[in-house]
Order: C-alpha cells, then sequence, then structure tokens
C-alpha cells in the first residue's frame, strides 16, 4: 500500500471499524475458543488483519474508479447504484474467499460450506453501504474544498483582472503620447483629429466595460482592436501594420477580454518598428477554433519588463479558465501566442 493511499478520513473510518470486525468476525467463526486459547487468539487475528485490509483496498480502488467515472455532483444518483452493484458483486466473492482462507487453517476448524458464507455476504453487503455512503461523503467534502480553492482562485484572477484593466485605463504614457499625437492632428489635419478623438472616447468606454465581464465574444474584441489599431497607426504609421481575420466566420468564440490588446502592447513594447522595417501584428483562427497572434521579431536593444507581467497574467488567466494551455512560441524571426477557445461548457461550470 503506497503511502497516502486512504486520506485522513478514511484512515479513521477503517482503523474505528477494524476492532468491530476483528471481534465480531472471529467470534462468529471461531466461537469462545477465540478469546480462550492464545494459539487460536494469535492465528485468527493475524488472518482477520489480512482479509480485512486486503478487502477494504479492493473495495477502495473498486469505488474510486466508479467516483473517476462519474465524478460529477448531477451523477449522484448512477454513480451510488454502479457503486452499491459492483462494491455488493465483490463483496460476494470476498466472502467466499474468507470463508476458505479461514478453512485452510485446519487449527482454527472452520469449515468451507454454504452455511458459513451466506451470513458473512449478508452482513458485507450491509457494511457496503455505510463503507459507500463514508467514502461518498469524502468525497463530497474534498470535493467541497476544491470547488471553494477555485472559486477563491478564480476571485484573484478577476481581482487581478479588473486591477490590470484599470492600469490601461490610466496609463499615464498611453495617455500622454494619445494628447501628444491628437494636438499635432488639430493643426494639421481637423477630420482626422476629430477620428481621433472618438476611437479615443471609444477605447476608453470598451475598457470601462471590460472591467465589469469576465468573458467577451471574438468579433467584440476584433472590433476593438481594430479602433485601437487605427489610434496606433496614427502615431507609428506605416511602421506598424496589422492583418485581421474576417469576423462573420468566427461567431461563437469567447476571450477573456482585452487580450488581444495585451498582446499587442506587448510586442510594441518589445519590437523596433519603421517604415522599412514595419511590426506586423497577425490575428488568424487555426482549423481547431483556438486564436494565432503573431509578430515578427525586431527586439529593441532595451526593453520594459512591466508587459512580461500582463503576458504572464494572461497565460495565468487562460489556464484556470481553459483546460487547454496558452501556446507561447518564439522562434529567431517570429513571437506567437496561441490562445485556447473558452468553451460553453467550461463557462458553466465556472
Amino acid at each position: 500500500m503506497r503511502p497516502g493511499f486512504f486520506s485522513k478520513y478514511e484512515w479513521w473510518y477503517h482503523l474505528s471499524m477494524m476492532p468491530i470486525f476483528f471481534v465480531a468476525g472471529n467470534y462468529y467463526f471461531i466461537g469462545d475458543s477465540y478469546f480462550s486459547d492464545f494459539k487460536t487468539f494469535f492465528i485468527a487475528t493475524q488472518l482477520v488483519f489480512v482479509l480485512y485490509w486486503f478487502s477494504i483496498i479492493v473495495l477502495t480502488l473498486v469505488i474510486r474508479w466508479v467516483i473517476a467515472r462519474f465524478p460529477h455532483f448531477s451523477q449522484n444518483a448512477i454513480r451510488l447504484v454502479v457503486m452499491l452493484v459492483l462494491v455488493g458483486s465483490i463483496t460476494m466473492l470476498l466472502a467466499v474467499f474468507d470463508v476458505w482462507a479461514y478453512s485452510i487453517f485446519s487449527y482454527l476448524k472452520v469449515e468451507f460450506v454454504w452455511d458459513k458464507i451466506w451470513p458473512i455476504m449478508i452482513l458485507g453487503i450491509f457494511f457496503d453501504f455505510f463503507l459507500c455512503a463514508a467514502l461518498g461523503l469524502f468525497y463530497a467534502f474534498e470535493k467541497w474544498k476544491q470547488n471553494q480553492t477555485e472559486s477563491e482562485k478564480l476571485e484573484r484572477i478577476a481581482l487581478q483582472q479588473q486591477f490590470d484593466t484599470l492600469k490601461g485605463q490610466v496609463n499615464p504614457h498611453f495617455l500622454f503620447n494619445s494628447l501628444n499625437t491628437l494636438s499635432s492632428l488639430i493643426g494639421e489635419d481637423k477630420v482626422m483629429a476629430e477620428q481621433f478623438v472618438e476611437d479615443l472616447s471609444r477605447i476608453y468606454r470598451y475598457m470601462l466595460q471590460a472591467a465589469k465581464v469576465e468573458y467577451a465574444c471574438f468579433s467584440t474584441e476584433i472590433e476593438f482592436l481594430e479602433t485601437y489599431a487605427r489610434l496606433l497607426k496614427v502615431r507609428y504609421g506605416d511602421g506598424l501594420q496589422f492583418n485581421f481575420p474576417s469576423i462573420n466566420q468566427h461567431s461563437g468564440i469567447i476571450l477573456s477580454p482585452l487580450s488581444f490588446q495585451n498582446l499587442v502592447d506587448n510586442a510594441i513594447k518589445h519590437n523596433m518598428m519603421s517604415v522599412s522595417k514595419p511590426l506586423i501584428i497577425s490575428i488568424d483562427i487555426l482549423p481547431d477554433r483556438r486564436i494565432r497572434i503573431k509578430n515578427n521579431l525586431q527586439r529593441k536593444i532595451r526593453t520594459i519588463d512591466t508587459q512580461e507581467a500582463l503576458l504572464s497574467n494572461l497565460v495565468a488567466k487562460y489556464t484556470f479558465l481553459c483546460n487547454d494551455p496558452v501556446e507561447v512560441v518564439e522562434h529567431d524571426n517570429h513571437f506567437t501566442v496561441i490562445l485556447p477557445i473558452i468553451k460553453e461548457r467550461e463557462l458553466s461550470s465556472l
């Protein structure tokens, strides 16, 4: 038996039941001689110890298999029925094995007959009911603790997301650069200046909304990124280029809000750009509906590390929200991030 095979609750339950089975079982098989003859007491106690823990291990493995096969709370009824059927069937086989094991020790004078077997079967099935109930209760308690831990983790992620979003809303560098660009546009192109102000207001409006929600649809995120890209291109010109996928062909994909903005900011912070060597950011939908964000690598000599935290938080957020992890791949010429899709069944389980 490997360490940690039983939880502390299971140990408590099995150890508390052990004296009852030792005394009752041996008295049933042997009678008063179990208490009056030392050799009989010694042999029978050793034998029942081995048989008891062998039965417990076998039944526990079966019960855990059933729990793994039907893990959800909505499957409580079918899990209990399957558990009782399997455990009851194995208990009847164990009863036959137990009587046979006693019978091979001639000194104990136990006969391998049906009259000895069927009472053990009935008692074993009665015990199975409490064993299944106890292990089911232990499982439910552990599941409850796990759900509490996951809820706390989700709350921390949500708070971190709101904090990151708030930092993006009041980012002094972004606002300062935007105001400088706007100041230049007012004297050069009033029409473009008006469009710039409108796009800036849309961006901050979306950021305020994103702070209040946990999920965003793909089309909404792309529309926001297109507005954000227009704002950035006013400042960087042809040194920054975007390739967007078609929105209409990819409905129903769910993202964490501001995922694209975080990855675009990360690319801009860590790469140089110019008209002759533009930074090209491409967003594609893979055949399995995952989202790939890719940019060419033109690393700056010195970079600010604050954006690494945004990328790390984004990876941690998707790791919790999805069964599949975020893939971050860096080659000699390209940096790629692949976001997994958040499926409807995963949304409903949170």
